[in-house]
């Protein structure tokens, strides 16, 4: 399944994506939550598995595919060349950061530069989302714990991030997860171990990598992060980016308004977002 939510910003539906057509799942269900905890808690993804619908042709726009959760987690330098690209030390254990929720950002929708920070640079990164509350995950048994899996662009405000001594406030704007096209379930998904990424900027490529060279792999991540932090249903997992990123080029190249920018994972689908002034 893919699941999406479209609608207005702050007045997104649940519903499903089939094959560029829309399903509204309150009209076969007037009392389903919005994709968020309670979705999950309550087992509506097991509940709306084989829906009969082929859905309508609809001209809508698509928010994140997941409402409200309560952490935004992220992998700093959990690719090899990425880490080597900014001449750092490859990570003994994963380096976790956290992005404001807030941040949050549907897949066509602009991304508003900060007036507070420049140097604002993309990363395109396959995200998970968890499907049952969990802690001390055991690694053989992480997969079952994940709902699916989407596309985010953790867009980072680079004079923030390197400036302030720790990551939170440049990762955080306003519109700086764009995240979509849509959550969709591991069965759809294929060799998640096994998954090209891309980022482009004006149709240029900036970055290719690939989920086999995670430095840190699911089953590891969610163990290590499970340890002694309880993951709850609707919550998001970054797994971090691969070489590419503008800031480190020489001469660097970060994002200015005008420019669009597509993140791609194989099997999800894209994010394009413009880039406009804030």
């Amino acid at each position: 399944m893919r699941l999406i939510r479209f609608g207005e910003p702050g007045r997104e539906a649940p519903g499903l994506w089939q094959d560029g057509r829309v399903v509204a799942l309150r009209r076969h269900f007037p009392e389903i939550p919005d994709v968020g905890a309670a979705f999950f808690r309550e087992g509506w993804l097991a509940r709306i598995r084989g829906l009969d619908d082929p859905g309508e042709a609809q001209d809508v726009r698509l928010g994140p595919p997941i409402a409200s959760p309560s952490k935004l987690i992220c992998l700093g330098k959990n690719y090899l060349e990425h880490a080597r690209e900014g001449h750092f030390e490859p990570p003994a254990k994963p380096l976790l950061f956290a992005k404001a929720p807030s941040s949050l950002n549907g897949p066509r929708d602009p991304v508003m530069l900060p007036r507070s920070c420049g140097q604002v640079d993309w990363e395109v990164e396959l995200a998970l989302v968890i499907g049952r509350e969990g802690k001390r995950i055991r690694e053989e048994e992480a997969f079952d714990y994940i709902a699916g899996y989407t596309v985010m662009n953790d867009v980072s405000g680079r004079e923030a991030q390197f400036g302030d001594g720790q990551w939170f406030r440049g990762k955080s704007f306003d519109t700086f997860a764009p995240m979509g096209p849509a959550l969709v379930t591991p069965d759809e998904i294929g060799d998640v171990a096994n998954l090209q990424l891309t980022a482009t900027v004006d149709g240029e490529t900036m970055q290719t990598g690939n989920t086999r060279d995670l430095i840190f792999d699911i089953p590891y991540l969610l163990n290590y992060i499970s340890a002694d932090i309880t993951l709850l249903p609707g919550d998001v997992i970054s797994t971090g980016t691969p070489a590419g990123v503008g800031i480190f080029r020489d001469p660097p190249i970060t994002l200015q308004p005008g420019n669009v920018v597509e993140c791609r994972v194989e099997g999800i689908g894209s994010l394009i977002n413009p880039i406009v002034a804030g």
